[in-house]
């Protein structure tokens, strides 16, 4: 196999977030964490032979198997064939070495733009290095090296995460340098209180500090790093954060040494500002109109009902409504059909689109405090100082948003008491909210159900995902697919997803696939598009009395019980019964069927079924 192959096949190497291998532009799946290992092990050795034994110390660690050496051939072979032709893994003595010849690799790219970056920094080119070191930095897509094995995230990942790090405090640099100090000063504050000992970073806040006019702030970050160098060390603070201190003491800190004030034209639909409220340059949303809506899902398929409900309400066909609350099972598509009905109706809120995602990265929900902040930072450009209480906050909001035409979209909302203090008031602004949750008693706000995709739709999904032609040739296994997703939006996209990158599977190899029910759920998971995971987390987020009866239920299995059933086994009376059952039924996790002369027959959705079935421990 030779280099030149490479010209037939163009390959793609990202290691910055996840491990990625890209073929012609099309994702590679790598599922095995050890296949994930071998590629980045070699990508890192820039070219260099990789021994069998330093291998298998970071797929195994000190106690390989005794197959060690078969399993390594194994994982190259699926490299190799993953590409064919294309991937350039040349076998040595006792090892491996990785060619990558002209292909795309981001950590090549991430580092060649880093000394472009830091040349204009050396040449006095201020605003062009930052430029360059944030490019630099925009490559790095998440966390790297998280989904390899520990060996090699020890051995690694902290000469990356320095290289990132380094180049960061270089933006940074390049930023004060020209005046941003206020843009800056929120990265730096949390960038300090991670690596607390790290005294560049101390000394790079304490000049934003000093420059919005915080000098006292600055003294205390330096006392602060004081005491901790001096407590965990044992040393005092070097020349460098000491001349900072002694410069914010004087008053005498250089200003920027070359300011270039961001110039930023306001949107002709907002009025004209008095004197006193001036917008200040070097702040980030200086003269912008907020448009905070995530990008459009481009073939947003079916719900034409849903949509035009939506729009009407938001544009005051419906009465006085302050907004929309789209309910729905978890990967329902609720989200995406707030974005697109966003996108749909910008031209109603030509004053800005807000946009938050109400859950944190570890699923809890975020405080109405710190999303207000967000929010008044954009309204209003150019403030330093924000309310600092909750309700001054939540007053100061709605009477900005009163005088003007914004659309605030809530997503991913866990209960009333984080939703209500965001809502608009009045009636020029409004706001979508999505939530699993039916929030009754939210005043003012139009629900919409957000139910299963029906067939045609849910066809049409797959259809624009992997091609029509594909989807008519198999019109039967196509329909099959839709019914073992459930006509679930985010289960279809995953398995359009799967015929996508695997093109010479049938649409019924994809039956053959999905019908086993031990392994569906495994199946319906490609990134973050995780089926399962989304279940789990409709399950967590209940209230523990509903969280026990939804798991203690679970031993029912896949036959309808009745609310007596229900109270039996739950040990309750049936009156407590009930209202378990409807917290569970609203919460879609479980289906009830209309009344045939007595009450309804209960039953958990097919592929909620799937998850309690893994669980009947809980």
């Amino acid at each position: 196999m030779s280099g030149r192959q490479y010209e037939e096949r163009r390959l793609e190497f990202r290691i910055l977030g996840p491990t990625e291998l890209l073929v012609d532009g099309v994702p590679v799946p790598l599922t095995a964490p050890k296949l994930r290992t071998v590629l980045v092990a070699l990508l890192l050795s820039g070219g260099r032979l990789v021994s069998d034994a330093s291998l298998s110390e970071l797929l195994w660690g000190p106690l390989p198997p005794a197959t060690m050496a078969a399993q390594l051939y194994t994982y190259i072979s699926r490299l190799r064939r993953s590409c064919e032709p294309g991937l350039d893994v040349l076998r040595g003595l006792r090892g491996y070495r990785l060619d990558i010849g002209t292909a795309g690799f981001d950590l090549h790219l991430f580092q060649r733009a880093a000394e472009r970056g830091r040349q204009s920094l050396r040449d006095g080119q201020y605003a062009t290095a930052a430029g360059q070191l944030a490019s630099a930095l925009a490559l790095w897509r998440g966390p790297a090296l998280a989904d390899v094995t520990e060996s090699l995230t020890v051995a690694e990942l902290p000469r990356l995460e320095e290289s990132r790090l380094s180049v960061q405090e270089d933006r940074i640099e390049a930023d004060l340098a020209v005046g941003r100090h206020a843009r800056v000063l929120t990265e730096l504050v949390a960038l300090v209180a991670e690596h607390p000992v790290r005294e560049s970073l101390r000394g790079q806040l304490m000049t934003a500090l000093y420059r919005v006019g915080r000098p006292a702030d600055a003294l205390r970050v330096y006392e602060q790093g004081r005491r901790l160098l001096k407590g965990e060390l044992g040393v005092d603070p070097g020349a460098v954060l000491r001349d900072i201190h002694r410069a914010v003491l004087l008053e005498n800190l250089p200003e920027p040494l070359s300011p270039a004030p961001v110039m930023v034209h306001a949107s002709p639909t907002e009025p004209p500002r008095p004197a006193g409220d001036a917008v200040v340059t070097d702040n980030l949303w200086g003269g912008l109109v907020p448009a905070m809506l995530p990008m459009d899902v481009g073939d947003f398929t079916g719900r034409t009902d849903e949509l035009a409900e939506t729009l009407a309400t938001l544009r005051g066909q419906r009465g006085r409504r302050r907004g929309v609350l789209l309910t729905g099972a978890a990967g329902a598509g609720k989200s995406a059909l707030a974005v697109h009905a966003g996108y749909a109706c910008r031209s109603d809120f030509s004053q800005g689109q807000l946009y938050i995602d109400l859950r944190e990265q570890d699923g809890g929900p975020k405080e109405p405090m710190e999303v207000l902040g967000g929010f008044l930072r954009a309204l209003l450009p150019g403030r330093h100082e924000l309310p600092t209480t909750l309700d001054e906050r939540v007053q100061l909001y709605r009477s900005l948003l009163a005088q003007r035409r914004v659309l605030v979209v809530l997503d991913n909302a866990s209960a009333d008491w984080q939703v209500r203090p965001l809502l608009p008031s009045g009636d020029s602004s409004h706001a979508v909210v999505t939530s699993r949750c039916p929030m009754p008693s939210l005043e003012g706000i139009h629900a919409v159900r957000v139910g299963r995709l029906d067939k045609p739709a849910a066809l049409a999904l797959l259809a624009g995902v992997v091609g029509g032609s594909r989807v008519a040739d198999e019109p039967g296994p196509a329909g099959r697919v839709v019914e073992l997703c459930d006509g679930l939006p985010l289960a279809l996209r995953v398995c359009a997803e799967r015929l996508r990158t695997h093109p010479g599977w049938r649409v019924a190899d994809l039956v053959d696939r999905l019908a086993c029910e031990e392994g569906r759920l495994d199946l319906l998971c490609e990134g973050s598009l995780d089926v399962r995971a989304r279940l789990r987390t409709s399950v967590t987020e209940l209230e523990p009395p509903s969280r026990d009866a939804f798991w203690a239920l679970s031993r029912l299995g896949a036959v309808p019980f009745a609310a007596a059933e229900a109270a039996a086994h739950l040990c309750v009376p049936q009156r407590r019964a009930q209202v378990l059952l409807d917290t569970l039924v609203e919460s879609w996790l479980l289906e009830a069927a209309p009344p045939d002369g007595g009450g309804p027959l209960y039953r958990f959705p097919p592929l909620v079924g799937l998850l309690v079935r893994e669980r009947p421990d809980q």
